[in-house]
């Protein structure tokens, strides 16, 4: 796909239509991911930029506490000698403005439909335990079925607090264990049993599982989306 730089609106000849045509020709890529059903990363990439835009209308300041992991001290410094040579220049600023407020009203219409699907996605996933959950929910494994719910991917996950402007945030970590293909004889209490047999660093994990009917892409949008709803489920389970 076609990815735009950090301070794509601000680079090179700063003229509208041409901004507007490297924006368009952006997005054309994205939306056609999205009527793919295929989320990510272009979800999260095109919400980034749209801040990243924001950010820069309103205040170069914004932008380290916006992005502190995003952008790097080279390119954060970059984005500010950038804005302090344009706000010298009246004409210069006033086609950045142009250039900023199109592509930011113009990017939220995609932004909603990428919006929409995650939401149609997230209200389809069913989550519930596996047996018995353990004290320590932070780590363990959960099952995703999709539209086959025969075919069972395993992730192990583990679950940290992180804090940003004295707010405390729960990150998750995932890694790929291994397909199941379930039967009469192997259920998900069964897959549950082999893992802590075959798995001994984790004798007691919390398992879940996350069953959908949709056929969607799974890296692209349902392991996204049942990541980041396992995280608010646990959240609101250890509340």
């Amino acid at each position: 796909m076609k990815n735009l730089s950090e301070t794509w609106f601000a680079e090179g000849y700063i003229d509208f239509e041409l901004k507007k045509y490297t924006l368009l020709a952006y997005l054309q890529e994205v939306n056609k991911c999205f009527t793919e059903n295929r989320l990510y990363p272009q979800l999260a990439d095109i919400i980034f930029h749209f801040n990243n835009l924001i950010a820069f209308r309103e205040n170069k300041k914004f932008l380290q506490e916006h992005f502190p992991k995003k952008l790097s001290g080279t390119q954060l410094q970059k984005l500010e000698l950038l804005y302090e040579k344009m706000i010298e220049d009246d004409e210069l600023m006033k086609e950045l403005e142009d250039i900023i407020n199109y592509s930011a009203n113009t990017m939220k219409s995609t932004i909603s439909n990428g919006a929409e699907i995650y939401e149609f996605v997230e209200d389809k996933l069913i989550i519930s335990p596996v047996g018995i959950i353990p004290l320590d929910i932070n780590e363990g494994y959960f099952f995703l079925s999709g539209n086959s719910y025969s075919d069972t991917r395993v992730y192990y996950y583990r679950l940290s607090i992180f804090e940003k402007h004295d707010e405390k945030y729960r990150s998750i970590k995932t890694a790929y264990v291994d397909m199941w293909r379930r039967s009469i004889g192997t259920t998900y209490e069964h897959i549950k049993s082999e893992l802590i047999r075959n798995r001994t660093e984790l004798p007691n994990p919390a398992v879940y599982c996350i069953e959908t009917e949709l056929t969607f892409p799974v890296e692209e949008t349902l392991l996204p989306i049942a990541k980041r709803t396992l995280v608010k489920y646990i959240t609101a389970q250890a509340a």
